[in-house]
């Protein structure tokens, strides 16, 4: 029974093992997925993931452009850095930025026609690695799962946020 005046405390909360045998499981694919896919990219494209990844979200945004600030939200990156890769990104011809028409405040990336041609050369390479490592191991049911459960923890998080 706890003394008056001192607040009761709680045990710690501890993982089971089926828990954190899920837990370990899920961490070493969080590692080792990107590091597999990053590999195809580097040796096929000379693009790194991150690189793939934002060129790829630009060829889906109406008219290629996005707001800088957007693009780094989308890319869990900092914005400092995310200039930085789009700097490389256009040195190679593939993004441009330009001041956003409908606020000089802010910046756009564009994807250039180079940078989407390059983008179109590179996919199916890097779809056929995603389909090999991830896709093709799974069966239907388990990739609905799986994509229940991702929305199910994102959103979780957002909240949690």
């Amino acid at each position: 029974m706890p003394v008056p005046g001192e607040s009761e405390v709680s045990e710690p909360r501890w993982l089971t093992g089926d828990q954190l045998a899920a837990w370990r499981g899920f961490m070493k694919l969080l590692q080792r997925l990107p590091a597999a896919l990053e590999s195809q990219l580097q040796q096929d494209s000379k693009l790194s993931f991150i690189e793939y990844h934002v060129l790829a979200h630009l060829s889906d945004q109406p008219e290629r452009r996005m707001r800088m600030s957007e693009l780094a939200v989308m890319a869990n990156t900092e914005l400092s850095r995310l200039s930085h890769m789009i700097g490389r990104l256009e040195r190679r011809g593939f993004v441009r930025r330009e001041p956003d028409p409908h606020n000089g405040r802010y910046t756009q990336a564009i994807l250039t026609e180079a940078g989407y041609a390059y983008l179109a050369e590179t996919a199916p390479g890097h779809v056929a690695r995603v389909l090999d490592l991830f896709v093709d191991v799974l069966d239907p049911g388990e990739l609905r799962t799986l994509h229940r459960i991702s929305d199910k923890v994102l959103a979780h998080i957002e909240r949690a946020g």
